[in-house]
């Protein structure tokens, strides 16, 4: 072989290996994206009437299964069952929770640095022997409903923050924590991107010991439970101090989140 040739080679076996590597690299992309369409054509198989649900829902919802198509489609189909039942409208109406709205326990506004909505909640506002368990749920849909209504058109979670100064055994709700999970994990997953838990008490352990055995493990990763002498400095890395609420170390009032302005109605 005379040195033309040898370059040659060289040179094609160079780009040969680029290609590889690049297609290793998309791989993953390429294997979910794929999922979603068989997703999509399995669901047009069981709901040939089904208004067509958007790619990113359908992407979400296999994430939450580790991508696995028979999986997240049981999944989209109990998810789809519930919405039929819980929001024959499309939306909780406020004239079914005014209850719970009295009560002003949660609130949004702001975005942290990554442009995800803040809902803020303050547990010692919330009262086990007050409430009514079903109106707590629907009121619950409705404080996700409006924080996915607030995601920007490049941004699908929004973050917690769980306030729980001033809690008591009034306010622990085992059930009622239970239900929020349940409804957080199956009907609006990869939603959450942080949930932090602020000034807890020793008693909040015991809830938590019996909540925290359900909680799946993606979401477990996104939980972060703030020492209390490090609140401030721990949001603020986080959050700009425009875009924090005043009562963190911020300068943004609290929004009740009847009150609050969202962006779009988005699918959950």
């Amino acid at each position: 072989m005379n040195m033309f040739s040898q370059v040659a080679a060289t040179t094609a076996l160079q780009h040969l290996c680029i290609v590889s590597r690049l297609f290793c690299m998309e791989r993953p992309q390429s294997d979910e994206t794929q999922k979603v369409q068989l997703l999509k054509a399995r669901l047009q198989e069981c709901y040939p009437q089904l208004k067509e649900m958007d790619e990113g829902t359908l992407r979400r919802f296999l994430r939450a299964r580790s991508l696995n198509v028979d999986h997240a489609l049981k999944f989209v189909l109990k998810h789809l069952k519930w919405t039929r039942a819980f929001k024959p409208f499309g939306f909780i109406p406020e004239s079914e929770i005014e209850n719970e709205m009295k009560k002003e326990k949660i609130f949004l506004q702001g975005m942290d640095k990554d442009g995800r909505p803040i809902a803020v909640i303050l547990a010692a506002r919330h009262f086990t022997c007050e409430r009514n368990l079903e109106e707590f749920k629907r009121f619950v849909v409705y404080g996700f409903d409006k924080a996915v209504a607030s995601l920007s058109a490049d941004q699908e979670k929004f973050v917690l923050i769980a306030d729980l100064k001033g809690y008591c055994v009034k306010n622990m709700d085992v059930k009622g924590y239970l239900s929020v999970l349940e409804i957080l994990q199956d009907h609006y997953p990869e939603r959450l991107g942080k949930l932090y838990f602020l000034n807890v008490p020793s008693i909040f352990g015991a809830a938590w010991r019996m909540v925290y055995r359900f909680i799946d493990p993606n979401v477990r990763e996104k939980i972060v439970f703030v020492d209390d002498e490090e609140v401030v400095e721990t949001l603020l890395k986080d959050i700009d101090s425009s875009q924090l609420p005043d009562m963190f170390g911020g300068t943004l009032l609290l929004v009740p989140i009847q009150h609050a302005v969202v962006i779009d109605a988005k699918q959950t």
